[in-house]
């Protein structure tokens, strides 16, 4: 059993319009981002994805994950954020093959400036996205991008 042609265009359709929201937003992402602090939104996600982390490290393995990144990307990546004094490598104790990515105290000063910067990008890119009539739909079936999670999307909903 096949798929008919009318669904293969209405899922490229609606490919090519998620492919369009994603565009638009890094695009505003990256404009503030590299305007206001010189970083790429790739950077912003990997320095945001370790202040995350209890410890405040990564393995690379598990940052080239959370950057959407090869090995080898991940690697150039790290290699320039540690140029710039924004995070450091530290090998691990107990498996020496291992290696984690940890930010420095420059590396979270610049995230914590860089983040509500980061933050307005984001709603501003958001709110364009919910005024284009093309991309309305999917802004609004993706609660969590306009900062109404589950719990407040359902209490909406009833109202």
């Amino acid at each position: 059993m096949g798929i008919s042609d009318d669904a293969v265009q209405v899922r490229t359709q609606g490919w090519r319009r998620l492919a369009a929201l994603h565009q638009m937003i890094e695009t505003e992402l990256e404009r503030a981002l590299q305007g206001g602090h010189e970083l790429s939104v790739v950077e912003f996600s990997v320095l945001d994805s370790l202040s995350r982390q209890d410890g405040w490290h990564m393995r690379m393995s598990q940052l080239a994950r959370a950057a959407a990144l090869s090995p080898s990307a991940s690697t150039r990546l790290v290699n320039r954020l540690e140029d710039r004094g924004l995070l450091t490598r530290i090998l691990c104790a107990d498996d020496r093959r291992g290696i984690y990515t940890e930010l420095t105290p420059a590396g979270r000063a610049l995230l914590r400036k860089a983040r509500p910067l980061h933050d307005r990008a984001l709603r501003d890119a958001v709110a364009q996205a919910e005024a284009t009539p093309e991309l309305a739909d999917l802004v609004a079936a993706l609660p969590e991008l306009t900062g109404v999670g589950p719990r407040e999307a359902e209490a909406a909903a009833a109202r």
